[in-house]
Parts: C-alpha cells; structure tokens; sequence
C-alpha cells in the first residue's frame, strides 16, 4: 500500500499543503492566501478562523492532486509562521481577537514598562532574546490588557494562548501543545532550565500554568482526522517554526551547518550544537528542536530587506519590470562602478540593530546607470548575509563549512555567485523549493518512522564555489563597511 507525509506549511502570506511519498518525493502542493488585516494605525492582524479553514482545504486540494487516497496518509507535519500570536476560548473554540502578527508593533508600550522594570538583561539571558514588540510575550500581555474577554477566560482557565502551531494543533486534535522550537520564540521560554520562566512571565502579567505543554518536535502532538475528512486518525508528529524547519530541511543537524532562507526579509541560522551560546556580537540565540530527545540550539540573525529590495527596484524605482531581469543586468554593470546600497528602509537589523537607520545609496561615478544600481541592489543582499555569518563566527569560533540557502532570490544566478565569493566558502542551493514545508515532512516522517533519518531523502544542489581574488573581495568588503559606518 503507497503510504503519503502530509506536510503544511502555514506562512505570513498563506497556507500551503505538499503531500510526499514513502521515498520523501513531493507529489503536490496546494495553497490559498489569507487576509491581511491593517488598520488605521498600522497594526497587522490575521484571522485565526481563517487560516484554519484554509488549512482544511489546501489539505484536500493537495490529496486531489497528488491523486493520493486520504486512507493512505499516515502522518502529518507543521510548520508555521513565528512570533505570529493567538488568544482563544478553550471551550467554545472560538479566538477573542485576531491574531496579531510578528510584524505588527502594538504591544511598544508593554516593552517600554517591562524594560523601566530593570530586567532587561534578565529576559536576554534567560531566553536569548532582547525585549521587543516583534516576540509573543509583549502581544500576549497586549491581548490580556485590551481584549476584556482574554482577562476574564484566564481567570477561569479557559484561555488558549500561543503562536500558531498551538492554534492549529489545539483545532486539529484538540491537545494543547507547542514544540520547543516556537516556544524558545516566545520570550518566556528559560532556555537554561527548559521551561516556561516565572519571573518573565510575571513581569508580562503571564500565568506560565495557563501556556501551551511543550512537547518534542518530534512527539506525537495529537491525532487529526482533518474535520473529518480522513477515514481515521493520523498523528501529528513533526511541528517546528518556519525557519527551523528550513534548518532541517537542508539537513543541518550537526553544529556549524548554516542556511539563509532569502525571502521578503532574511533568517540566517546557524545549528550551534546541544550548549547555549550567548552572542555577543548582535545575534540571538534559540532552540533548533527537540529532536530524538536531544536539544539542538541555533544562532540567527534576521535581516529587514533583502528580496524586499528586489521588490523597491521594481515597484518603487520601475527599474525592472520583474525580478528574473536583475541576473543579467548585474552582470552588464560596469565591472569598475562603486555604487554602494545600504537597504535600511526600515533601518539596520542584526548585527547592526540601528532602528533609527535610513536607506543610503552612495559612491555613484559617471558610469552608474540602472544596471549598476540593480547591480549594488543585489549585493547589498549578500553583504548584509556577510555580516551575519561574520557575527556568528565570532560567537561560535565555528568557521563556516558551506552555506545552505532557499528562497526565491537564490534562483538568481550573480547572486549566488556573489554570496560565495564574498564568504570565500561554497553556496548550496537546492533544486527544490519549499524548504519549511519539507522539514516539516522529514520531522514527522522520521518520527512515525517511514524515514530512516533527516538525512533520507537528501536534496540535489547546484554549488557554487568561490572565484573572487582576495584583494578584490577586501575592498569590496571595505566599501561595503565604510558604507554602513555614514549611517
């Protein structure tokens, strides 16, 4: 009997459902959009009800295609956009407010209170995180402060509250779980002791009793049988955040193995090993998973603008009219032009963490034209990349083996190119996409035990290996630095 994974993958922008068979080939993928809610002042909401739905029926679409009998799903991952939070009613079901979303800053002023309490470096310490609205534990405070409903259910302990993996996994199976993964994102999880922390979660007004169990990343979190659709129950047993899911997708699960997922924004991550590294040169530290009952820690930077970048020259400046032309225009550029772009559109993220940072475009000669902007576009990706890995090295003592990279940007050809030249150390892109959701099938592939290991199934990659001289890549590097040094 053929025996499918189903993998979902559950993102800012949408939710995607890939089936994969017995040998981990992906057979299908089906997604559907969701609402983004903005309002007046800026704050960024999603519907939790929503995405549920959808999640249901990208589930049935993606069988539909696959041409895959439901009868022979036997498991089912998740992956989920991070930080995102909910707040819910454990016994109607029903959320008390939409979801509000990493992105949206709300929950400043609750940070601004927590940080006057004097246990800034407390929170750093324990959880491997600065205080910021962007983390789950300010939005829940949010939530319990401005949403009457959420205080009186947690009086009664009633209240569901977490990110979205808990949401979703509360809703297939009726468990009230997250995995380590997400919860080390949280804010309140003591990355020492393993566990929900006391003293933050009393500092955000918090009952840790009252927080989702976490559960192994790859436990069996609760059996589905999706609303009803399945003629039995599969377990659910591989949950991980997005970016760690792309971390096990490419296979990184021994200490030093790197990816950077190039999107919107990007997430370097760095497995550092079963001890926690504090950083310190601007990078946090997380849990990687629990995985076959051991603890894995990262390291990540996350960067503001990197594919975003693409999307300014297009939509913006009207440079290019859609993101596969910048290759060749890159390398039609002048090959003596300076251009030099720092994309701190929405400031400098780490190492820098200059919130109050604009955008520079400099050292323009006579031969600057589109072409070498598009060019200085491009690079500013992998420059700011550079730093990150830097920081990491610094931090771990661990020099950089390879570079695993997903995301759209890395179909671009100069750009990848240009990343292992500047590292001075090979780049791996791999043929497929989906990076998230194929962790996410792995996870719970080797957990139900139809995958030998992470490492069944490995992806086929192009590699590209350094070419640059050194000279030529110090004083790269040297106008690049000097560039975010004017900010």
């Amino acid at each position: 009997m053929a025996k499918y994974v189903l993998s979902v993958d559950q993102s800012t922008q949408g939710t995607k459902a890939l089936i994969f068979d017995a040998a981990g080939k992906m057979l299908s993928r089906a997604d559907l959009p969701h609402r983004q809610i903005v309002n007046a002042a800026g704050w960024v909401s999603h519907d939790p009800e929503e995405i549920y739905q959808n999640t249901l029926k990208v589930v049935r679409m993606a069988a539909e295609k696959a041409g895959a009998d439901p009868s022979h799903i036997v498991c089912m991952g998740l992956s989920n956009q991070r930080e995102t939070t909910v707040a819910w009613d454990k016994v109607s079901g029903k959320p008390v407010c939409d979801a509000i979303v990493w992105q949206c800053a709300r929950a400043a002023d609750v940070c601004a209170r927590v940080e006057k309490a004097g246990i800034g470096d407390l929170v750093r310490d324990h959880t491997g995180i600065p205080i910021s609205p962007y983390f789950p534990a300010a939005k829940m405070a949010w939530i319990l402060q401005n949403v009457p409903e959420a205080k009186n259910l947690a009086e009664k302990n009633q209240l569901g509250m977490g990110t979205i993996d808990a949401w979703l996994v509360w809703k297939l199976t009726g468990q009230y779980r997250t995995d380590y993964s997400n919860a080390s994102r949280t804010q309140l999880f003591n990355l020492h002791t393993l566990a929900w922390d006391a003293d933050i979660c009393a500092a955000f007004g918090i009952h840790p009793d009252g927080l989702p169990a976490v559960t192994d990343s790859d436990a069996v979190f609760g059996k589905t049988d999706l609303d009803g659709w399945l003629p039995g129950k599969i377990p659910v047993c591989g949950v991980l955040g997005d970016s760690h899911a792309a971390l096990f997708g490419h296979g990184c699960v021994d200490a030093g193995m790197t990816k950077a997922t190039y999107g919107t924004g990007s997430s370097i991550m760095m497995n550092i090993g079963p001890d926690f590294i504090a950083s310190k040169n601007g990078l946090v530290t997380s849990l990687a998973w629990k995985h076959k009952d051991r603890i894995s820690y990262v390291m990540e930077g996350n960067l503001n603008y990197t594919g975003a970048v693409i999307t300014w020259l297009k939509d913006s400046l009207g440079l290019i009219a859609s993101a596969g032309e910048t290759e060749a225009m890159a390398r039609q550029a002048h090959p003596a032009d300076t251009t030099c772009l720092v994309p701190a559109f929405s400031g400098l993220g780490a190492p820098y963490w200059k919130s109050d940072a604009r955008a520079l475009l400099c050292d323009m000669g006579r031969t600057t034209g589109k072409n070498e902007i598009v060019r200085a576009a491009l690079d500013s990706i992998a420059f700011q990349i550079y730093d990150v890995i830097t920081a990491m090295e610094r931090d771990t003592g661990i020099h950089l083996p390879v570079l695993r990279v997903d995301g759209g940007p890395t179909r671009n050809g100069y750009l990848m190119q240009f990343q292992s030249d500047l590292l001075n150390t090979p780049v791996n892109c791999p043929k497929a996409e989906e990076l998230s959701a194929i962790g996410a099938a792995r996870m719970a592939g080797v957990s139900y035990g139809l995958y030998p290991d992470a490492a069944h199934c490995a992806l086929q990659y192009t590699t590209y290996t350094p070419r640059m001289r050194d000279e030529e890549r110090r004083e790269k590097l040297k106008r690049w630095q000097t560039a975010v040094g004017r900010l």
